[in-house]
């Protein structure tokens, strides 16, 4: 007897192939059919799926994101077509610029109907093909299962990334004989370069041969699952390391040899250094501007070696001077077995008069300081003290995600998740609620006032869900960021970044959401501690001085080596 069955039946079975237990979406007329089908696949004996019903479609896809970041599988986001396929293109963006692994499913006008301008309809295919890794349209039925299995071999292969479906209504009611498909070959892409032994020989050698070699490390060793591979290589030729933000949890906070955060707003030491390194190794980083300032001066005295999966990267912002284009799973080991065991002591103990330079000037004023209002610093060491160990950290965008990822820990890998390429405000919330279907581990998620409010919706979703997002919102009445950059480069000239903010404690209140505010550090240590105990979700909102900057600081466009303590 046949196995007959519709379009969205197929692709409820292919997502089932592919192992999707999570899905995150928002349902409308073109895809109503998907979704009728779905009902019986979220319950009863038939139940694989969860479905997770955000406010925003733009949500749906930043918590496939999160789902994605701290998973390390592909994420998924279904909603309808034209307004719901549309606000989805920003964390689609956001995904590629950040290599995050997601399919993106939304419903479309029946074939017969494109190019009439029907109701919701717009060309998804064509909105999305610049911004993702592969975008398609399934335009019958028969095609289905062909086509989610090449879609999540794409996401999740080589350098991972969105993913885009076109589902026309036509397609979705259309009924087929089921027949699986598993594709694991796509003609022209190459998901996994060979590798060059005589590149590894190369790179073996300069590092063999170095005096001060630095290590970059970037989320590239995360997506690979190298974390152990990593370890291995730096310790045995003794180089220290300073990660990029996404790379944070690459490398654990209190290993011996991680020197700090890279970047404009990076640590001091790890920064300067760069500029006096004689080798310096970049592993899967891509070398952002906000890590490299101004390019032209950018490491010129070290040898660079550059290993990364995607050729695309190497020479494109910095000019390489041996490429190592492989799977970092596999390129480090190859390396590492060529090197010598090696001893740096000196080098690496000319990082710590910088560091303790930072830690005085700008550190311990950051975290510990003794009058006038709390300061974001001192709220994100004071989380960071009392977390569970393994907790992940979530951030949206702006201040506060530059002062959580500088004073948060990570000693377990995939411990953040935050937007980097993109800068998405409005990510943190969503992409926290997709963390905690990910994992049990704590999920802080730190977020300003501006950020809180642009998803602000999607506290629906964590009340529905008793999502157990840990929130504390840094409120200092602006955004904070723009307005940082306003004082020290357009003569203090304040446009349009002050915020009039509701009170979120009646917010709070309207979704049963456990909420308490501190203004007094003298409360902040048990209002931390009250945070962790409550079960569920919690907002701590606390009052932050309003001309809190963030330090130390490479001015856009200057030097790496420019880099300020103070203002």
């Amino acid at each position: 007897m046949r196995d007959r069955i519709s379009g969205s039946k197929a692709l409820m079975r292919a997502l089932q192939a592919e192992g999707v237990k999570t899905i995150f979406g928002y349902p409308g007329g073109s895809i109503m059919p998907t979704y009728d089908s779905l009902f019986d696949y979220t319950r009863g004996e038939k139940k694989c799926f969860d479905h997770i019903l955000v406010r925003h479609e733009q949500a749906a896809v930043h918590a496939a994101e999160g789902y994605a970041r701290v998973s390390g599988e592909v994420g998924v986001a279904l909603v309808t077509s034209g307004p719901g396929a549309t606000n989805t293109m920003t964390g689609v963006a956001d995904a590629m610029l950040d290599s995050t692994p997601i399919v993106v499913i939304a419903g479309q006008v029946a074939i017969g109907s494109l190019g009439t301008d029907a109701f919701q309809e717009v060309d998804l295919v064509g909105l999305a093909q610049p911004i993702s890794k592969w975008s398609y349209q399934i335009r019958h039925a028969e095609d289905v299962a062909w086509a989610v299995s090449r879609a999540f071999y794409i996401a999740r292969s080589g350098r991972p990334g969105p993913v885009v479906l076109d589902f026309p209504r036509n397609a979705q009611v259309e009924e087929i004989d089921w027949e699986p498909k598993k594709v694991d070959f796509v003609r022209s892409y190459v998901a996994y370069p060979k590798l060059n032994t005589d590149a590894v020989r190369e790179a073996a050698e300069l590092i063999n041969n170095a005096k001060c070699p630095l290590a970059l490390v970037g989320q590239g060793v995360e997506l690979g699952n190298a974390q152990e591979e990593l370890k291995a290589f730096l310790e045995k030729a003794d180089i220290p390391a300073g990660r990029t933000m996404l790379g944070l949890s690459a490398l654990p906070s209190d290993h011996p040899l991680n020197v700090g955060m890279l970047g404009m707003h990076g640590n001091y030491a790890v920064n300067l250094k760069e500029q006096q390194c004689d080798v310096l190794v970049a592993i899967g980083m891509r070398f952002s501007d906000r890590v490299t300032g101004n390019t032209k001066t950018y490491a010129k005295q070290a040898k660079i070696i550059h290993l990364d999966i995607d050729k695309s990267e190497i020479d494109k912002n910095i000019k390489t001077d041996v490429a190592v284009v492989a799977d970092c799973k596999e390129s480090l080991p190859a390396i590492t077995a060529l090197l010598r065991q090696n001893d740096h002591h000196e080098w690496r103990e000319s990082f710590r008069e910088l560091d303790e330079m930072e830690r005085e000037r700008v550190i311990e004023p950051a975290i510990h300081p003794q009058e006038g209002p709390l300061l974001m610093g001192e709220v994100v060491n004071a989380v960071a003290e009392q977390a569970p160990r393994g907790a992940v950290l979530v951030t949206d965008v702006g201040q506060n995600q530059l002062f959580a990822t500088r004073y948060f820990k990570y000693p377990l890998k995939r411990s953040i998740c935050t937007s980097g390429g993109l800068g998405t405000m409005g990510y943190g919330m969503p992409a926290a609620i997709g963390a905690t279907f990910a994992t049990d581990r704590t999920i802080c998620c730190f977020m300003g006032d501006g950020g809180f409010q642009m998803c602000i919706e999607e506290l629906g979703t964590i009340m529905e869900q008793q999502a157990p997002v840990k929130m504390i919102l840094l409120n200092n009445n602006y955004l904070g960021n723009v307005r940082q950059w306003q004082d020290m480069f357009w003569l203090k000239r304040k446009s349009f970044t002050k915020m009039m903010n509701p009170d979120y404690s009646f917010i709070a209140r309207g979704y049963g959401i456990a909420y308490e505010a501190v203004t007094d550090r003298k409360n902040l240590a048990a209002a931390v501690g009250r945070m962790f105990d409550t079960k569920g979700p919690y907002i701590l909102e606390c009052a932050i001085l309003e001309e809190d900057n963030v330090l130390p600081m490479t001015p856009p466009g200057m030097n790496v080596d420019d880099m300020m303590l103070e203002i």
